[in-house]
């Protein structure tokens, strides 16, 4: 027998002591791992990475991430949910998953700009097809349906432009012709509606796409990306692909998205409240000819917003973000003197953080034709943060003195 004494440095490394089961605090432990020890070669051989009754290996799953991704599902009303680095990342899972060549993906015009770039650049290059549609006319979802349609994106409201679709019957319209719908949720946050209960009878879409970036996360510090759906054979298909891509979160930003979770909802609807009552203010004011938010009358898919987000007849709910149209008689140096000279918005992309953000957006670069319900101007996007309502207000004040030359009416 022998008796040597290990070295100290695998004494360390195989310390036998395990801290006592039964820990419990507000937040969960944070598990980080590559490599997964199994307790002898059966157990190896019979875990199923496709399960969550076991680990098998780092990107596989842990603790951690298993908790977040029923977190999250819960919030959406999904079952399943597999997570990416990004939300890009998440819209591209979904695509790989659903389309091989010779297949057929509609996007609404109005869509977040990567996803349609991913259509244009790598899905093009593999043999699928895309073509874009009018969100806020089902007709034209309709008339584009086709025989090679395998995919149908859906965004409410729009990226930008802020038009809300009647998601119901975009949806029901899909479903009549057994086209798999895919809807990129980050606006709602599985708060303002739910994605797959849009009539309260069971018409959902398919596939919930958000990225965490935005308000699950909250602080504008964490990239991550969420699938969510329903049908565990769609979930199996996805979660193969996301495998196979080798697709992985680190342990840090699931901790910090699970930390925010809690306050979402707080969060979201002080967000809601402090946009809403900028975008009234902003309607007001000369320089600007429109204001793009779902919750104000006569914004473009009003109607559709409240049929879906305030169905009880109450304020429902919205995102902090909204557009305006600055009057097309003030040309581009002066609104970007604008976005220059506010103090509070800061210039940077993103949303859903404690910041209030600004981006002046080029509107015919993004678009097939200008949308008919958009007025004719330079666009100006917000991003309502968490900051004092007043100086928010303020800070625009000041900035539509210094670039336009006054205030009001």
């Amino acid at each position: 027998m022998n008796t040597t004494p290990e070295h100290l440095s695998t004494q360390l490394i195989h310390h036998p002591y395990n801290p006592p089961e039964g820990f419990s605090a507000p937040q969960p432990g944070i598990f980080k791992a590559s490599t997964v020890i199994f307790p002898n070669v059966a157990a190896m051989r019979a875990r199923n990475w496709k399960r969550k009754d076991g680990y098998t290996y780092g990107l596989h799953g842990t603790p951690t991430t298993f908790q977040l991704e029923e977190r999250l599902s819960a919030l959406e009303g999904g079952l399943q949910c597999v997570l990416a680095p990004s939300g890009l990342a998440a819209i591209a899972t979904v695509a790989l998953s659903m389309l091989a060549t010779g297949d057929e993906v509609l996007i609404p015009d109005n869509a977040y700009g990567p996803n349609k770039a991913l259509a244009d650049g790598e899905l093009a290059a593999w043999g699928i097809t895309h073509r874009g549609y009018d969100p806020l006319n089902p007709a034209d979802l309709v008339a584009k349906l086709g025989e090679r349609t395998r995919l149908v994106w859906l965004e409410a409201p729009g990226s930008v432009t802020m038009e809300f679709p009647d998601l119901p019957e975009l949806v029901r319209q899909c479903r009549m012709r057994a086209v798999p719908t895919a809807l990129d949720n980050t606006w709602g946050a599985g708060l303002a509606f739910r994605p797959f209960d849009l009539d309260g009878h069971g018409l959902g879409v398919d596939i919930s796409v958000q990225a965490l970036t935005k308000y699950p996360s909250g602080g504008g510090d964490v990239l991550m990306g969420s699938v969510v759906t329903r049908d565990e054979a769609l979930h199996l298909r996805i979660k193969l692909t996301h495998m196979r891509l080798g697709l992985g979160v680190g342990a840090n930003d699931a901790e910090a998205v699970l930390r925010s979770l809690p306050s979402i909802a707080l969060r979201y609807h002080a967000h809601d409240r402090a946009a809403r009552a900028l975008a009234a203010w902003c309607q007001g004011q000369r320089a600007f000819v429109q204001v793009l938010h779902p919750a104000l009358e006569g914004s473009p898919g009003h109607s559709a917003w409240r049929s879906l987000c305030a169905a009880d007849g109450g304020a429902g709910a919205a995102a902090g973000l909204f557009s305006v149209i600055v009057d097309p008689a003030f040309p581009q140096p002066a609104v970007d003197r604008f976005c220059d000279s506010l103090r509070r918005f800061r210039l940077g992309y993103s949303w859903g953080g404690p910041m209030s953000l600004v981006v002046p957006y080029e509107l015919e670069t993004m678009r097939p034709a200008w949308p008919a319900a958009v007025a004719r101007g330079s666009l100006v996007r917000f991003s309502i943060g968490l900051e004092a309502v007043d100086d928010l207000r303020a800070d625009l004040a000041q900035a539509i003195r210094q670039a336009f030359g006054g205030v009001g009416q």
